[in-house]
């Protein structure tokens, strides 16, 4: 559990396990075929930690939504946060959450809402839509999700709206590849996106060696400016050690630095967030000399109370 005052919320992606209840139905035009429909879905928990550990005043447990919401990623407009998340197969697309206290949030329902712009109908639990970002730019007052959507050739899209309680616009598709996209606007208003892809061609090294990219994006055509697309980091933090799978960038500014934070070593127990810092936001970006900034990687596996498949990770402004 961690007190309620905080300067920076470090919200952490983790995948759990729950149970579906499913019924049935046979499509009309083939007799044999049958697919699953959610007709309800519960989420129970009745573990000892939360007995053995009650809260005293002003605390409240950690992780600060209890249950399966993957990949989440946050931002804030005045006192108004908001969260998305991965949904994968599941409709609507990206849940998104809002609260004033970081401690107390409303489902809001799903960003992807419009069966006719996203359906994830026989898609696989690992594709459909995941890995969102959620952006707001004071310089036009306007919110930007955008993530990687594998359900109808759709690729890597971005959606807008002025208010997330009133609904989002039509999915926008963007023209890179690669996965885990988020956005960034400068203090001049400047956007940029980065993203995981994999390396140029031939010069792949191993296997699971990815890349992160940055483009700089244009705001009226709400579309990445082709060839400002540049490689900021290669590998990881230290390519001779042949990390595997630095994805899930995100970029920040502080104090005139920017800091992109990424998600190394893959989902699960060997996962780290790491941190790369630059005078620029298309680099060169260096690695922090104290990563991992966040990692389960050296405990050991019998601890008590332990995280399973810690994923991906993103920070905001506190209270």
């Amino acid at each position: 559990m961690i007190t309620k005052k905080i300067s920076f919320l470090f919200v952490m992606g983790f995948l759990c396990f729950f149970s579906l209840t499913a019924q049935e139905k046979k499509s009309k035009k083939t007799a044999d075929k049958r697919s699953p429909v959610f007709s309800s879905v519960t989420y129970q928990g009745d573990d000892e930690i939360y007995k053995k550990n009650p809260l005293k005043p002003d605390e409240f447990y950690s992780p600060i939504l209890q249950g399966c919401y993957p990949d989440p990623a946050i931002t804030r407009k005045g006192d108004d946060y908001y969260m998305v998340c991965s949904s994968f197969a599941m409709f609507p697309g990206v849940p998104i959450f809002h609260s004033r206290d970081l401690v107390n949030w409303t489902d809001l329902g799903g960003v992807l809402n419009n069966v006719s712009e996203f359906n994830p109908h026989d898609t696989g639990i690992s594709a459909g839509v995941y890995a969102p970002g959620i952006t707001y730019n004071s310089h036009n007052d306007t919110f930007y999700m955008i993530v990687t959507a594998f359900t109808g050739n759709m690729g890597n899209i971005i959606v807008k709206t002025k208010d997330p309680k009133k609904g989002w616009g039509s999915p926008i598709k963007l023209a890179f590849n690669g996965i885990d996209p988020s956005i960034f606007f400068d203090d001049n208003g400047k956007g940029y996106v980065v993203h995981n892809d994999a390396p140029d061609k031939g010069k792949e090294l191993y296997e699971g060696h990815r890349v992160i990219k940055v483009w700089e994006y244009d705001l009226e055509k709400d579309q990445v400016i082709p060839g400002t697309d540049k490689i900021i980091v290669d590998g990881g933090v230290d390519l001779s050690k042949k990390p595997i799978w630095i994805e899930a960038p995100h970029l920040y500014k502080k104090d005139n630095r920017y800091y992109l934070m990424c998600a190394e070593g893959g989902t699960g127990g060997n996962h780290s967030e790491v941190i790369f810092i630059s005078d620029s936001p298309k680099g060169p970006f260096k690695p922090s000399s104290n990563n991992p900034i966040l990692t389960q990687r050296y405990f050991p596996q019998n601890r008590p109370n332990k995280v399973d498949w810690a994923g991906h990770a993103d920070l905001v402004l506190g209270a």
